[in-house]
């Protein structure tokens, strides 16, 4: 097992830092316009004119900071450099403040709606440059976005986060986050995502009602979004968290699981850290038991009607990877090592785009990438795989894996 996981290991960094950073620094700067294309084709081919997403840019912000942090390079801080001046010229609100959802390709505001996801993305990546570079400018950012999160998206009856505010910070008509999404008052993704970006920065700043409001995050998983029957995230709620969806997605669930683990770690609370270990290992071992086809690959969802839907997403194949080893190195328990070489294996033989580089977006129930989904969009960025990666790679460094 030890030769099997150092061979994992290395493969996975391998993957990282000559497949996925590449990619991203070699085929989507976008020299006329400034920034990063919106959209780029699986052929490599570029739509110029594609619409600039937030969450684009502050996840390559994101991932080239945490790169840079993980093994320092010219080329890393290149582009964490760019995409910190691009989303602090272009996206953030000169007037009210907050990030911007949408701009054109030249960076004009083209959707101006403050979702709250978003907003959490952008605290999430401006945390992490500041650990990086040391750049007080970008922390400074980030505790003003948070500041407003707290004064206009906060229910201060019920808890939790309301989803949407119109560019001024007054309530949205339209809650959703995406066209698929229900229009509902609070989701469990919005909250899974200021709980990642809580936790990113109190590591950067260690202010008291921070940590107040990030536990309160993770007591919200505890009492409203886990259901304790199943062990999966119900998804979404009315204001007064009354569930709305008997859907289940499981990657999210398996992405869950080690976030709730990292943010109760930090809080360093003995109790909590130990009650939500508990739960990592049951939300881990519902959606292993459920979730998997017998390739390997994690569905991406089972409707409200108990249908699978037997595709899976890149982001979906990457987060189960995390969430396996991070249940082995709770538990000690040699089977999570073996899930993790077999998705690595899925992800190898499926995901990993051998002639133009990166990850496909998607793969389908025959094992065949979807080619007219783009392999940069809005939605597809280098977060998810190459954080999965960082993540496999510090874990499986630690040397738990040979005890």
């Amino acid at each position: 097992m030890v030769n099997k996981i150092q061979a994992l290991c290395h493969a996975i960094q391998q993957d990282l830092f000559q497949n996925i950073a590449p990619f991203w620094m070699h085929h989507t700067v976008d020299k006329k316009n400034g920034g990063f294309y919106g959209r780029v084709a699986n052929d490599l081919s570029v739509l110029e004119k594609a619409d600039k997403g937030l969450i684009l840019t502050t996840r390559i912000l994101w991932t080239f900071s945490a790169l840079h942090r993980f093994q320092p390079s010219p080329e890393f801080h290149f582009m964490a450099q760019r995409a910190y001046s691009y989303l602090i010229d272009k996206f953030l609100d000169p007037e009210f403040g907050g990030a911007y959802w949408m701009l054109d390709y030249q960076g004009k505001p083209l959707v101006t709606q403050k979702k709250i996801y978003g907003q959490a993305f952008t605290i999430y990546s401006l945390a992490e440059y500041y650990m990086a570079f040391a750049q007080e400018e970008a922390l400074e950012y980030a505790k003003g976005i948070y500041t407003l999160v707290e004064k206009n998206s906060y229910d201060i009856i019920n808890t939790g986060y309301l989803e949407a505010a119109k560019r001024d910070w007054t309530l949205s008509k339209d809650m959703r986050l995406s066209e698929k999404d229900m229009d509902e008052k609070k989701s469990m993704n919005t909250h899974l995502h200021l709980l990642e970006a809580y936790t990113n920065l109190l590591r950067a700043w260690p202010d008291s009602m921070l940590r107040t409001r990030l536990k309160m995050l993770v007591n919200n998983f505890l009492c409203y979004i886990l259901d304790p029957s199943s062990f999966h995230f119900r998804l979404f709620f009315d204001e007064f968290w009354n569930s709305k969806s008997q859907t289940i997605s499981y990657g999210h669930d398996l992405e869950g699981s080690w976030l709730l683990c990292e943010a109760a770690e930090l809080l360093k609370e003995e109790h909590l850290t130990k009650t939500i270990h508990g739960l990592a290992i049951k939300m881990t071992d519902a959606s292993l038991k459920e979730g998997f086809s017998s390739q390997y690959a994690l569905y991406s969802e089972k409707s409200d009607q108990g249908d699978l839907l037997a595709v899976t997403d890149w982001w979906q194949q990457a987060e189960s990877l995390v969430a396996v080893i991070n249940a082995f190195q709770i538990s000690q328990q040699q089977q999570y090592l073996e899930w993790a070489l077999h998705i690595w294996q899925y992800i190898e033989e499926h995901f990993i785009d051998q002639k133009h580089g990166e990850w496909f977006y998607q793969i389908s129930d025959k094992g065949k990438p979807n080619l007219e989904i783009p392999k940069v969009s809005e939605w597809k960025c280098p977060y998810h795989n190459a954080r999965a990666c960082m993540e496999a790679i510090k874990r499986l460094r630690q040397g738990k894996e040979v005890n």
